[in-house]
């Protein structure tokens, strides 16, 4: 009798078991607000510090344009000329006076204009600079956004295995306890148990460090909590290797900023070569005189005149500068060739591993998964009929399961995929018919 009623429990602990299987399968996981892409985004391009020193980086080199683009500040001067000292009176000598002079200096023609062009490249360069950076945040909160995505799964996975083996306990426990099970169930059990939970531990402290680095890009306090992270979508990526590299080109702000440095380059040389020819400044100034002790009317001065720098030692200097912004241009150039071929390397790496990613997408959806689902369903009517034990079917469950998350995991890798391509060539790739 008492082993009947153990029976019948045990059949009550399975169709729980299969009851729990059924309930796990479309569970819906966390109930907490779902967060939003963009608005990560645009709450990093807002509130980044860095993004914000980069900006003011970038406006204080706009500022810096009409600066070098004036003249010097002209020289007021005001003098006392030719004043006796034994009596420190203006009208005892005729030269005695009081001067006031203004000097101004001009550079050669063609040089500041020059300073202006170099100035506004490198203000480009900042520009393009703070362009780069934006782009870089933006793909960092893309990134963290799908692991997210992938980590929540995959705890929300793990959770069902977790119920899972629970249940395969129970079971094999009250089997064991009526001589239809084996110890060696149990304690198998017991251990699967331990290791999906060591498995969670895991996942659950990886979701805090992500959501730390989110928060962290974000300027908010890096123990905010996340919300839920909504499925990301499956794009067809419409481009070729040679159709990205002409984006890279036109749209890359790090190939911009490179371009402006070598525009900056060849100004640099015209600079250096204007150095050849001299500045000058000119000067006027006007001496008052006072109507000296015997009576001698002291007529007033009006000076002016002009003075320029020599450049007579142009073998050793300026010819030398035009010999250094020359190499310094050279640089530049083989400097921008390797940027280029180093973008054209990412994007050949990343679009290998997008075209890998989507085939892989395809193969879940379409064999293993479906396959993953029909043993299972031949697991549960073998089980039923005692052609299968136990073990197999949770074995079983346990895989679909498991391929169900290596399909997130793909699908969170192939949009981690695609922003990398975004940022690498700087422009939205993603405005394209859905799969």
């Amino acid at each position: 009798m008492i082993n009947k009623q153990k029976i019948i429990h045990i059949k009550i602990v399975t169709f729980k078991f299969f009851s729990v299987i059924f309930l796990l399968s479309f569970a819906t996981g966390y109930s907490q607000d779902t967060i939003n892409l963009d608005d990560l985004i645009n709450e990093a391009l807002n509130n980044n510090p860095q993004i914000k020193s980069f900006y003011n980086k970038s406006q204080a080199d706009l500022a810096k344009i009409p600066q070098v683009g004036s003249l010097p500040d002209p020289i007021l001067s005001v003098n006392i000329m030719n004043l006796p000292v034994n009596s420190f009176d203006f009208d005892q000598e005729p030269m005695t006076g009081k001067q006031i002079g203004l000097m101004q200096k001009f550079p050669f023609p063609g040089k500041l204009s020059l300073k202006e062009k170099i100035f506004s490249e490198s203000a480009e360069v900042s520009k393009q600079s703070y362009n780069e950076l934006k782009n870089q945040i933006t793909n960092d909160v893309k990134k963290s956004y799908f692991d997210l995505f992938f980590v929540n799964t995959a705890v929300k996975t793990t959770e069902k295995n977790q119920a899972l083996v629970q249940e395969f306990v129970k079971i094999a426990e009250t089997k064991y306890s009526v001589g239809k099970g084996l110890q060696q169930d149990v304690l198998k059990a017991q251990v699967e148990l331990s290791k999906v939970t060591d498995k969670l531990i895991q996942l659950q402290q990886k979701r805090e460090v992500i959501e730390a680095r989110i928060n962290t890009i974000l300027n908010r306090p890096v123990e905010t909590k996340l919300g839920e992270v909504s499925e990301p979508s499956f794009f067809t990526l419409n481009y070729d290797f040679a159709g990205l590299k002409d984006l890279s080109l036109e749209n890359r702000p790090l190939i911009s900023a490179w371009q402006a440095m070598k525009r900056k380059s060849v100004e640099k040389i015209n600079l250096a070569r204007k150095d050849y020819w001299p500045d000058f400044s000119i000067g006027i100034a006007y001496t008052q005189r006072d109507e000296l002790q015997n009576g001698m009317p002291g007529y007033d001065f009006l000076s002016g005149g002009i003075s320029l720098n020599l450049p007579i030692y142009f073998s050793s200097k300026q010819s030398k500068k035009v010999e250094e912004t020359r190499y310094g241009k050279k640089m530049i150039e083989e400097s921008y060739n390797n940027i280029v071929n180093q973008v054209y390397f990412a994007l050949d790496i990343k679009l290998t591993e997008a075209d890998k990613n989507s085939k892989l997408l395809d193969l879940f959806k379409t064999g293993i998964i479906p396959q993953a689902s029909q043993s299972l369903g031949s697991a549960m009517i073998g089980y039923q009929t005692d052609k299968v034990d136990f073990l197999t079917l949770i074995n079983n469950q346990m895989t679909l399961f498991n391929y169900e998350l290596d399909y997130y995991r793909v699908l969170s890798d192939y949009n981690k995929n695609i922003a990398d391509l975004e940022f690498i060539v700087g422009v939205e790739l993603t405005e394209k018919k859905e799969n």
